[in-house]
């Protein structure tokens, strides 16, 4: 069984994927962390960031691997956790460019159709319903308003130590939607089947609850 969760930025899909697979029993996997150790690799490599680079054997001598327990998923590059420092303002602010680079794309979907493969997975992502799992059984599309995605950055950036800047935050929001909807290879969009939610001024209980209603209208309460 496979529960899809993507949208942009911000709109609260790990948080609330991991709670609806808490609630499940099933296995969260937060593929945008992977997007983020990529980006996390090639900032400690200093690589240049172009299509020139043999994403398959960069990808094979520096894995990137999930660790999924109940705490969520801690996140390695080959023997490195780096669980916490994808989460900086720096991998931030690259990210989305590297997710539009379809040789990363090709390598991280391999990986995360051979995770879900023969398991229960709640995933989320950008392109997961769309692209990677098109066959999965419940379908979900996470949006919030810009200013409200922001915000949700900006404490979390707070509680991290960072000193953020809130209309930087907000403008950086907007030009990686812009990004990740425009890209070439696999683009931000809803699929046709999916439940639309938008979170705007919900709590993550009433997300999360939304959502457990959507997989038993889809599964039954079996």
């Amino acid at each position: 069984m496979i529960i899809a969760i993507d949208g942009p930025a911000g709109a609260g899909k790990s948080t609330v994927a991991k709670k609806v697979a808490d609630r499940l029993g099933y296995l969260y996997i937060d593929t945008g962390a992977m997007y983020r150790a990529v980006t996390w690799l090639i900032q400690h490599l200093q690589l240049t960031l172009d299509e020139s680079i043999d994403w398959t054997r960069l990808l094979q001598q520096y894995p990137i691997a999930l660790e999924i327990g109940g705490e969520g998923n801690r996140v390695k590059v080959g023997d490195r956790d780096v669980t916490e420092e994808i989460r900086s303002p720096e991998v931030t602010g690259m990210v989305s460019h590297v997710a539009g680079i379809s040789g990363v794309r090709q390598e991280l979907v391999k990986i995360q159709r051979n995770i879900a493969q023969d398991l229960d997975v709640v995933m989320d992502g950008r392109d997961i319903a769309t692209h990677v799992l098109p066959h999965a059984e419940v379908k979900i599309f996470l949006t919030a308003s810009i200013e409200e995605r922001a915000q949700r950055r900006y404490d979390d950036l707070l509680q991290k130590g960072y000193q953020p800047d809130l209309e930087n935050l907000k403008e950086e929001i907007a030009e990686r939607d812009r990004r990740d909807q425009e890209r070439e290879v696999s683009p931000l969009k809803k699929h046709p089947d999916a439940e639309y939610i938008d979170t705007t001024g919900m709590s993550i209980d009433e997300v999360v609850d939304h959502i457990i209603t959507v997989y038993h209208n889809k599964v039954g309460t079996s």
